[in-house]
This record gives structure tokens, sequence and C-alpha cells, in this order.
């Protein structure tokens, strides 16, 4: 892979600390969410994975509706990313997209247009056969 583009950051203290980008746009306080245990008064690192992959997804969308001729530009996407015990003391995540698609986009043209965006979304790329990924369309 030849990059396009590398994004830098560097956690401090682990779920109960600080998150930063080499170039100062993100600085965040992290602590784990209140259904851990934490007092959720900050974000956590499935919020980010969460907000990264809806991003990511919606982008990737746009582009393969582009291609496919097809106007996406009202469609949304929600990413759920959850956190749970995989056994053996080992931790692991799933995540669901719901993706709400405009009426007109709804049914097999939609399913084919999602199937597409999920070859060519980076996250997609990088979760595939790792994590279980969900793709739910509204």
């Amino acid at each position: 892979m030849t990059p396009l583009y590398t994004a830098v950051a560097t956690a401090h203290g682990g779920r109960n600390g600080r998150a930063t980008t080499a170039d100062g746009m993100l600085d965040l306080h992290l602590t784990h969410p209140k259904e851990l245990g934490g007092s959720g008064e900050g974000t956590n690192p499935e919020q980010l994975f969460a907000a990264g992959y809806a991003a990511c997804f919606t982008n990737a969308l746009h582009t393969v509706a582009r291609r496919m001729k097809l106007d996406a530009s009202q469609a949304s996407v929600t990413a759920e990313v959850s956190l749970g015990a995989i056994g053996e003391g080992r931790y692991g995540l799933a995540v669901t997209l719901r993706i709400e698609l405009p009426e007109e986009l709804r049914g097999e043209t939609g399913n084919r247009l999602v199937e597409a965006t999920h070859q060519v979304c980076p996250y997609s790329n990088a979760t595939r056969g790792n994590i279980p990924v969900d793709l739910v369309v509204a």
C-alpha cells in the first residue's frame, strides 16, 4: 500500500487518560463509560472508532454512489461499536452499521450500493475477517 495520508495520535493513561493528535486538532479526555464502571465524563476508544467508521463509510458511500450515478447525498451512517469478552481474558469488538438511505435508493439498488461501499471503505477492509460487521439498511 502506498500511503495517501497518515494520522498520528498518542494516548497517555489508557482508558483513564488523554488522547491527542500530532497536529493538535484532537485533544480528548478519556474515561471508562459508566457501563464499565467509569465516570462516563469523557470519551472512550469505542466512541472514537464508531465516529471514524461512520464518517469513513459515509464518504465511501458517496463515492460509490457517484460512480453508480446515484444521489446518496442525504444518506447517513450510524456505527454501533460493541466491546465484549471473547474468552481466555481477551476482549473483542463487533460493529453494526445502520445505513439510512433516501427513499429512492431503498430496495435492491440500495443494497447493491451498500455492499459495494463495504468493499471500498478502508474501515470495512481493515475489519473484514477480524471482527463481525453487520450492515443494516434502513
